[in-house]
């Protein structure tokens, strides 16, 4: 084995989507058949050698493994999960026969076809990203069945860069891992950790070589508490797995990465492994107190999960401190760099003021490379950066808009009452007389598929091409069409569609002070979907309606009842880079009540029913246990702060997806909305069970047509996933709807899609009433 040294400064990983989605509309062109395997091989690897190059002149070695190995395709879950050959037995037609599976049957694992549901999707700890949760079985025969992160290094090497392979290391990957539905009650996929770990061994020997002399095995799941594993076998697995791979005879030296938190407990057992260099998250973790060792320990003190430029003193000393528990310290970013856009220097939209705040992944990585040379050359050396760094940090908090007397004054008078509706027996009784819906009411949860029209009508209002009269009426067209077609295909609760919407955020975002648009902030959000997350910089307010005229236009269009959309306070909070100066807590209450304004202008124009959709609300919840009740605590009340206001006739909606509903059940029971709509269909009604055995006692929408996938669930699929939940759950509480909005779906899809999920809804009410 080859004795290289650590880089002084690394990232763990970069955005992989391409700085203008480039990765995006080539995989998506592939899978429309307009261009060939061959050819989105060929521009993956010019994306790759553009990234390379890009991250070497931003200040990374290029001959030092400081450049990280971490392209993906669609998930770098998914990619382990091929690599050491976990197909589910599903789609074993699709596996060559050396275990290998080209991309279409990579892509179909991921979003199924007309015969085979993908495998589930869910999020990445307290991120919006995505990841596809692998399927194990006791009989899942592990073998090194994908050389691809093998010829991507080659690929690097022959370019002339030496990069650091990356995957995700073997705890997690069978941590964030399901049983598959054949295996036994009790199984776990853990419980196969020294079946995968030779596979692993193998890959390791393989990448040395092919001249790999480190490799980033990432380990985010040793951070996690919300994992239903007693620790004390986390523990242990970690133990018997870098053990092993420590004690390698043929292995690249060995950097163990765990972002998203404190790896507390897991530290020294990490240690004792024999690996030689550990990384810890320093922007949400804490440094070891006690703590000493002779393995190399990598501060990520450059947080890779937000936007705004860095205190570069307070990073350094972090990094001084931290020398004093190992004397070889390196700085990375905390977390991979996918989860920001790449260059601020792309947004000259923003004013230049706010752009000397901020910090994408490039500058990020500029900072990194700043830091490496103080470690190397001493302090004195970085003076000029960590001197700007902090006159950025005082312009900003001097800046008009971040702080506003009357925002502030109007939070600081709320009191309980604020927060609080009438009983929901009483809302019931009114909602179903003035509301008079059938038994399970069948809705949709808000957008109707975005065209090219549509988008191109919005591009060419934004450039002036078109007047504000002409885009207004191009807008209702489509919601006349989004209407008429709903009420041909007999569906209960009616919406309008959402044409005028870019994003869920993003257009809230761009109605309200505080906040700020970007133009080329694009971010993964999973496999080709981006979303282009908004800047929330000040404080936050509602200077007009927003919503109201849409509302009421499709309200005069049917008899119908209409749904109102809000996109709820945690998740515009969770979907935007959010303001670090003040605790989330006061930033939610300002948000909740520019929704509150906007709630009351609708049901003031006669909206009877106002979905505020929170799908965020587990996504941030804390992974320390500790710091849950806390988190809780403010983003129900939030939720209430904007919802609470309306009189009892008026049915609040909520909606919640991609998440693992069951450990936030009385929080949702909390928010106290007349009806949730929840991700279900994928998962089977997973969650069913949950709310059953919680007692729920409010309208419910377990999702029964999966809208991330392009297959189309048959009428018989939809009425078994009914019958699971009216199994369950009483009848009168069960509405029936998709999992989540149509955006992103194509028009015949979704019509034959919402077509069959009306006639099995009409064949359920027909069995019961019969």
């Amino acid at each position: 084995m080859t004795d290289p040294q650590f880089p002084v400064g690394t990232i763990l990983g970069y955005p992989r989507i391409g700085r203008r989605r480039e990765l995006k509309r080539a995989v998506e062109a592939f899978w429309a058949g307009t261009i060939t395997e061959g050819e989105l091989e060929t521009r993956a690897a010019e994306l790759r050698g553009e990234m390379r190059a890009r991250l070497a002149a931003l200040g990374l070695d290029a001959t030092n493994s400081a450049i990280p190995e971490a392209f993906s395709f669609y998930d770098q879950v998914l990619d382990a999960a091929v690599t050491v050959g976990a197909v589910p037995e599903r789609f074993a037609d699709l596996v060559a026969a050396d275990g290998s599976l080209d991309l279409a049957g990579y892509f179909t694992l991921a979003r199924g076809d007309s015969d085979r549901a993908p495998l589930e999707m869910t999020k990445w700890f307290d991120s919006n990203y995505h990841y596809l949760v692998p399927e194990i079985a006791p009989d899942t025969q592990f073998d090194l069945a994908s050389v691809r992160l093998l010829r991507e290094v080659a690929e690097a090497t022959v370019s002339g860069y030496r990069t650091r392979p990356v995957i995700v290391g073997p705890v997690t990957l069978l941590l964030l891992s399901k049983a598959s539905e054949s295996a036994p009650d009790g199984f776990r996929p853990l419980d196969r950790l020294d079946d995968l770990l030779p596979v692993y061994a193998e890959l390791l020997a393989a990448l040395t070589a092919v001249g790999a002399e480190w490799v980033q095995l990432d380990e985010p799941a040793l951070v996690s508490e919300s994992i239903d594993i007693p620790r004390t076998d986390v523990l242990g697995a970690v133990d018997r797995a870098y053990s092993l791979l420590a004690a390698s005879e043929v292995r690249p030296r060995i950097f163990v990465s765990a972002a998203y938190g404190d790896l507390g407990d897991a530290l020294p057992v990490l240690d004792a492994t024999g690996v030689d260099a550990i990384g810890l998250d320093l922007a949400r973790g804490s440094l070891p107190e006690g703590f000493r060792t002779e393995t190399i320990l990598v501060g990520g003190v450059v947080d890779g999960r937000n936007i705004w430029r860095g205190d570069l003193a307070a990073a350094f000393g972090t990094l001084e401190v931290l020398r004093e528990h190992s004397p070889s310290v390196a700085v990375s970013t905390s977390t991979s760099l996918f989860h920001v856009p790449h260059d601020v220097d792309d947004e000259q939209q923003l004013p230049q003021r706010m752009r000397g705040w901020l910090a994408f992944a490039d500058q990020k990585v500029a900072q990194v490379a700043t830091l490496a040379r103080g470690l190397a050359e001493g302090r004195a050396a970085i003076t000029t950066e960590v001197d700007a760094a902090t006159a950025a940090l005082a312009d900003r908090a001097s800046a008009d808009g971040v702080r506003v007397d009357a925002v502030r004054q109007r939070a600081a008078t709320l009191g309980p009452a604020d927060f609080a509706r009438g009983d929901y027996a009483v809302r019931a009784d009114l909602q179903a007389a003035a509301l008079g819906l059938p038994l399970l009411p069948t809705t949709t949860i808000g957008s109707f598929p975005q065209t090219g029209d549509i988008r191109r009508t919005r591009a060419s209002f934004a450039r002036g091409d078109l007047s504000e009269a002409g885009y207004t009426e191009a807008m209702r067209d489509e919601i006349r069409r989004v209407v008429a077609l709903q009420e041909e295909l007999g569906l209960d609760v009616i919406v309008h569609g959402e044409p005028e919407r870019n994003d869920m955020v993003q257009y809230f975002a761009e109605n309200l002070d505080g906040f700020a648009a970007t133009q080329h902030g694009w971010v993964q959000s999973y496999g080709s979907r981006c979303t282009r997350p908004s800047i929330l910089w000040g404080d936050v307010s509602r200077p007009a309606p927003i919503t109201v005229d849409w509302s009421t236009f499709t309200q005069g269009l049917t008899d119908k009842p209409v749904k109102g959309m809000l996109t709820g306070p945690v998740t515009i909070l969770a979907w935007s880079f959010v303001r670090d100066d003040q605790p989330l807590r006061d930033t939610a209450n300002q948000v909740a009540l520019a929704l509150r304004d906007e709630i009351a202008d609708l049901e003031g124009a006669g909206i009877r029913i106002i979905q505020v959709d929170e799908p965020a609300l587990r996504e941030l919840l804390p992974l320390r246990r500790q710091d849950q009740p806390d988190y809780l605590d403010w983003s129900v009340g939030a939720f209430r702060l904007a919802t609470a206001g309306v009189d009892d006739r008026t049915q609040i909606h909520t909606h919640l997806c991609y998440s693992e509903f069951g450990v936030v059940l009385d929080a949702i029971d909390r928010l106290d909305a007349d009806v949730t709509s929840i991700e279900a269909a994928r998962s089977r009604m997973e969650v069913v069970p949950d709310v059953a055995a919680a007692g729920f006692p409010r309208g419910i929408g377990p999702g029964v047509y999966d809208i991330h996938s392009p297959r189309v669930p048959g009428v018989d699929e939809v009425v078994s996933l009914i019958d699971i939940a009216i199994g369950a759950i009483p009848e009168r509480q069960v509405w029936v709807n998709p999992d989540c909005g149509l955006k992103t779906r194509g028009y015949d899809e979704t019509v034959q899609s919402l077509r069959n999920i009306v006639a099995a809804t009409a064949a359920v009410r027909e069995r019961i009433s019969g």
